[in-house]
């Protein structure tokens, strides 16, 4: 009897005794493992929209700060102009104006005067109200009490006064200015495992 070469290629065997299937028999998905596989890639998709959503309204909520510092900055500046130049009595003026005109340039998202309806993410001046209004594109962690859609957070500028002795009478002086939000708000700054911990909450549920 002639020997031959091994061949180490798994087979299939036949019920016929001495043959075999040369080509290996493949085992495809169960029912089973396919949802499995499916409810796990849907999980993980929704964990990382969230993830997602979550960052990009953390940027739009450090920006707005971020403008909010530059606007009253500009005022200080623009005061301290007044202060210097011995125009105190022209301050009360800082209350009603467009504070973004003190800015060497403006946001790239200022829109002018407030019109409706707004443009999320977009800043305003409310000229009849007086105040400055960044309408919130997201705000799914903004706490804000019940107001128009979508969101707004307004702010407006504030003269900070005190008095002092001037020539033996007591006299009220403009010390400072403030740009400081028209109702009380707060935007969580959850972490992200806090918030991981929310949505697999939210998916359990």
């Amino acid at each position: 009897m002639e020997l031959g070469t091994w061949n180490l290629e798994p087979a299939i065997w036949n019920s016929e005794l001495g043959t075999r299937n040369p080509e290996p028999r493949m085992r495809g998905f169960t029912v089973l493992e396919l949802v499995i596989v499916i409810i796990i890639y849907s999980v993980l998709v929704t964990v990382l929209l969230n993830r997602l959503n979550y960052y990009q309204e953390l940027a739009e909520k450090a920006a707005m700060e971020a403008t909010v510092r530059v606007v009253k900055t500009g005022l200080q500046i623009r005061l301290a102009e007044l202060i210097t130049a011995n125009r105190q009595a022209e301050a009360a003026r800082l209350e009603a104006e467009d504070p973004m005109q003190w800015l060497e340039k403006k946001p790239a998202n200022y829109a002018g005067d407030y019109r409706e309806p707004p443009e999320r993410g977009a800043w305003y001046f409310d000229e009849r109200e007086r105040q400055l209004v960044y309408v919130v594109n997201t705000g799914h962690r903004l706490e804000l009490d019940s107001g128009p859609e979508p969101k707004e957070i307004r702010f407006r500028a504030r003269l900070l006064k005190d008095r002092i002795q001037a020539g033996g009478a007591t006299v009220e002086s403009v010390t400072g200015i403030t740009l400081a939000p028209v109702r009380a708000y707060r935007w969580s700054r959850s972490t992200a495992g806090a918030i991981l911990a929310q949505d697999l909450h939210s998916l359990k549920g």
